[in-house]
């Protein structure tokens, strides 16, 4: 008995380090380095879509160790050719048919028989940013994803699409709404091997003629960061000092690096509207180390009135998922028809405190439902369960275009989000925000391409 529970023991511990080992592969991409994931592992253990996620790879783990266990019994009992059977009918048939029936479901959901025509003119082959951002002072901006060791690539993708303004966006952690703290370096005063990934490509981004603006967000394990709850005044302020130690790190660097906009702060309404006098100190303490252009990104709904310090900052600026549809599969006028009353309120804003309203954020999923709550991400398994629309994507950013990019108030628009990693072909079935190889790439690149002063 004792053998039989040392034996599985065993058994349990080999499956589990073999499980971190996969789970730490797969999050070492881009900057993170191994050490680095296997330190957010232990980081996000107790999280419950994460432990559902280690779970299933831990059970698949065990459920290869019982097949190869149960085909080496068999191989030694009924010889190689029963084995080998067993193996085609009972192990590789079933996952290839499980693979076929998954990849047949995410391309017949990819298909909508839409057919866009590519206007290859709109693309910038020079390999020279236009700057047109000296002409119309518009940020033709995009927040980008996956930084490595050689940005060279990566950048001339972007330039190609008429990017002139990229959003590098560093990410602080707590585990949850409650967390009392944000997660602070050992050692603020010295950058870590994340920072210096950023740092490169800020420098890479400069080398190239494209302006900067550094864009720190706070990540949780749980939860949405516009939602973080204290107890006490106390904790308010602790937390709040965490916080502030991050973001005169994120100055540092900006300055630095000669960065060229700095956002102070995203989508964090129950700390803004707590501790209105906090903010606008960290704003004096900020200008203090950081002589470029400032701005905070406040989400669309419930916060961006609440600012109390606008009037210190350089632009307004507003996470910009307002909802424009109620219905799947919209047409170009319905969706143009849903920015009206948003379009109203923001310029009286505008006039209100006579500052440039800048998107920080904005960004539609190519699924049908995509301007009907542009904010939400797809599930895990949407591949399968929902239907991709390229059409939809792309009517979504004309109108957007169309309806806001001649504004005199709007200071310009970064879009979410551009993962240098993504591939063509992976594009033809990815349903979430990067407008990467789908025709809402060619839409963007069509109107960052001229100047805004000029009618298309």
């Amino acid at each position: 008995m004792k053998t039989k529970i040392k034996h599985a023991v065993l058994v349990y511990v080999i499956l589990w380090a073999l499980g971190f080992v996969i789970v730490v592969l797969l999050l070492s991409r881009g900057d993170r380095s191994l050490l680095d994931s296997a330190k957010f592992f232990f980081e996000i253990a107790d999280n419950r879509n994460f432990l559902i996620g280690f779970h299933v790879i831990f059970l698949l783990c065990y459920a290869l160790f019982l097949g190869a266990k149960h085909f080496i019994r068999v191989y030694h009992s009924r010889g190689k050719g029963i084995a080998l059977k067993q193996i085609s009918y009972r192990f590789a048939l079933p996952l290839v048919l499980i693979f076929v029936g998954y990849k047949t479901l995410v391309f017949a959901n990819a298909y909508e028989g839409f057919s866009y025509q590519w206007d290859t003119s709109a693309m910038n082959e020079t390999g020279v940013v236009n700057n047109l951002y000296e002409v119309d002072q518009k940020h033709r901006g995009m927040s980008v994803f996956g930084w490595s060791k050689d940005n060279t690539k990566a950048i001339d993708d972007l330039v190609r699409a008429n990017v002139e303004w990229v959003a590098v966006v560093p990410f602080l952690f707590q585990k949850s709404e409650r967390t009392k703290l944000v997660d602070i370096p050992d050692n603020p005063k010295i950058y870590t091997r994340r920072d210096s990934s950023h740092i490169r490509a800020i420098l890479d981004l400069h080398q190239k003629g494209i302006r900067v603006q550094l864009k720190p967000h706070l990540r949780m394990h749980d939860g949405w960061r516009s939602n973080i709850t204290l107890d006490s005044a106390k904790e308010w302020d602790a937390w709040f000092e965490s916080y502030r130690t991050n973001m005169l790190r994120y100055a540092r660097i900006a300055a630095e690096t000669n960065t060229e906009l700095f956002c102070i702060g995203t989508e964090l309404k129950t700390s803004i509207k707590k501790q209105p006098e906090k903010w606008n100190s960290l704003v004096d303490e900020i200008r203090q180390i950081y002589k470029g252009e400032l701005t905070y990104a406040a989400n669309w709904y419930d916060e961006y009135e609440h600012i109390t310090f606008w009037n210190k900052l350089d632009y307004i600026g507003i996470q910009a998922y307002f909802p424009l549809t109620k219905e799947e599969n919209p047409d170009l006028e319905t969706i143009e028809k849903g920015w009206e009353k948003h379009l109203k309120t923001l310029k009286i804003f505008h006039k209100k405190h006579e500052k440039p309203i800048l998107f920080t954020e904005a960004g539609y999923k190519s699924d049908a439902d995509a301007t009907i709550k542009p904010w939400e991400w797809s599930p895990f398994l949407s591949g399968i369960t929902k239907k991709k629309s390229d059409r939809t994507q792309q009517l979504a950013y004309e109108a957007l275009f169309k309806q806001t990019w001649n504004k005199p108030w709007l200071a310009g628009i970064y879009f979410w989000e551009w993962d240098t990693r993504t591939t063509e072909e992976s594009a033809k079935t990815d349903i979430n925000f990067s407008p990467r190889f789908k025709p809402a790439e060619n839409v963007m690149a069509k109107w960052f391409g001229k100047n805004s002063n000029d009618k298309l």
